[in-house]
């Protein structure tokens, strides 16, 4: 096991606050900061950080990169990138400039609203820092103004309404964050489609190559692993192109897989559900009923 002794761990924002060589914040569980404000080389460099709380930074430019596990994040374009509590992240390396906010919540601050239940349904919270959302000249307005809105709302004093406020504007952060996100995937569709040919032929040489006998099923921590991606944004991207997330579009990889030797060999139904990765033959028939409402050898009778 890694040993974890150079792994920073923030418990709590006032400790943040303490790091980052500013005052303690006005409210325990929510912050704020601006980057100019800050040391940038509050840890060592490479070090590992791990925050007990969520942080969503909007850096509308950077210079230099941040690594995330064995990638980097060129920030240069800017954007938005999302933490979501307990993850590791390295601390900056070949910083030039630095500049923008990052908005620290705990988990506390939300837990007795709606979005206490729903803020895991925002799938970039567990997208890599390398997935990160890019916006156009437009969207930077829109999310500096809801940034603006938001310190503001910090600085007054703290009253009866404040957390209700500043929950709701966490929220319309997040709501245009999906939407800019979806914008990504479709303005990215050349990108994009090259991750999915990338991703046919994996599967493709998955089987060829007998992966299945050997290791069973193609799982969706190995195709995510093989393109570099997270396991959510690999799945999200897949699902805003084709309507499928990872696992139903390796199933129906499967399916077109078992179609063809159903097809083309004598192969009983036992020997091309193991060739496939199956560990049972009744988990291999229930999956391809329930994907073309036939069974297998129904499916042989009707093509012969």
């Amino acid at each position: 096991m890694e040993r974890q002794s150079n792994l920073n761990q923030i418990e709590s924002i006032s400790h943040l606050m303490r790091e980052l060589g500013l005052p303690a914040p006005l409210h325990p569980l929510i912050t704020l900061v601006d980057y100019n404000d800050t040391l940038t080389e509050m840890f060592p460099k490479g070090h590992k950080i791990s925050l007990n709380f969520y942080k969503i930074s909007f850096k509308p430019t950077y210079k230099g990169h941040t690594k995330y596990g064995l990638g980097y994040y060129d920030f240069e374009e800017g954007g938005l990138a999302f933490l979501k509590p307990k993850q590791i992240v390295y601390s900056s390396e070949n910083i030039e400039s630095y500049e923008g906010f990052a908005l620290y919540f705990h988990s506390d601050f939300i837990r007795s609203y709606s979005l206490g239940s729903t803020i895991n349904e925002y799938g970039f919270f567990s997208y890599n820092v390398s997935e990160a959302l890019f916006l156009s000249a437009k969207e930077k307005e829109i999310i500096m103004n809801l940034f603006a809105s938001i310190a503001n709302e910090l600085g007054n004093n703290i009253d009866h309404f404040s957390q209700d406020v500043l929950v709701s504007q966490i929220e319309l952060l997040l709501n245009y964050s999906n939407r800019f996100y979806n914008r990504q995937f479709i303005t990215k569709k050349v990108i994009n489609h090259d991750i999915i040919t990338s991703f046919d032929k994996l599967l493709d040489r998955y089987f060829k190559d007998d992966n299945s006998l050997k290791n069973g099923l193609p799982s969706v921590k190995f195709m995510s692993t093989q393109l570099q991606l997270s396991q959510r944004y690999l799945s999200d991207l897949l699902r805003s192109l084709t309507g499928l997330n990872t696992q139903q579009y390796i199933q129906n990889t499967i399916i077109e897989k078992a179609k063809e030797k159903l097809s083309t060999t004598d192969l009983s139904v036992s020997e091309i559900a193991y060739e496939l990765g199956f560990e049972h033959p009744q988990s291999f028939s229930k999956l391809f009923k329930a994907k073309t409402k036939y069974s297998p050898l129904e499916f042989r009778q009707s093509i012969n």
